[in-house]
């Protein structure tokens, strides 16, 4: 469906407060910068940041929200005799090969962390947001598998697959923090996702298979 006029303006709104406050956070760092602040920048009122945003850490991390559905999707659209594990490991090498920015691989990304490093209200919110990842992973792979409430295999494996994913992104930010290029950190995640590969017993590379019907 075509996206209204309305529907549009209020995109574009969202998204010139989100710009707005995120060049703030990231000259002069997040506990330094207030909503006030940001709505002066911005040109809009203090209630209007709040109808868009309801804190101060959804301004800065607006767009890593669709980050927690991540490896649920990947699990969903895994290609036929493909485990859920495997279908994980092959989009994240894929996003790692193209030096995607959707696991950091991209100038600036050092900027990015710093100021998560430096405020612990965004490091607290990213921890939930990964809480709430592993939660809908073990969801899908419950309703996959048509595991039983008690049985504790889709916590188990959604532990595991969680397991690869931030340690993967772990790698990914420190090397970058460090000064590294984005192609040089993508040849050496290749090399940790080979390894991590080879850490994981055959029960969690063989888990939800999705047959050929």
């Amino acid at each position: 469906m075509a996206e209204g006029l309305r529907e549009r303006k209020k995109r574009q709104a969202r998204q010139h407060i989100s710009d707005v406050a995120t060049g703030l956070f990231l000259e002069r760092g997040f506990d330094e910068v207030t909503i006030a602040e940001i709505a002066e920048a911005a040109d809009v009122s203090v209630n209007t940041v709040y109808n868009y945003f309801q804190a101060k850490e959804d301004l800065f991390l607006d767009r890593a929200k669709g980050s927690v559905a991540r490896l649920s999707r990947f699990v969903r659209a895994r290609d036929k005799g493909e485990s859920a594990a495997a279908a994980v490991l092959r989009e994240l090498r894929s996003e790692v090969e193209a030096v995607s920015p959707q696991v950091g691989l991209f100038e600036g990304y050092d900027r990015f962390m710093k100021v998560v490093e430096a405020a612990a209200g965004l490091r607290a919110r990213l921890g939930h947001m990964n809480q709430q990842s592993l939660e809908l992973l073990e969801e899908t792979l419950r309703e996959e598998t048509g595991a039983g409430p008690d049985d504790p295999m889709p916590s188990l494996m959604a532990g595991q697959i969680g397991w690869a994913h931030t340690t993967l992104l772990a790698l990914i930010g420190r090397e970058m923090m460090a000064g590294r290029s984005p192609e040089e950190v993508s040849r050496e995640a290749l090399g940790l996702l080979d390894d991590m590969e080879e850490l994981f017993s055959e029960r969690v590379l063989n888990y939800a298979v999705r047959g050929a019907g």
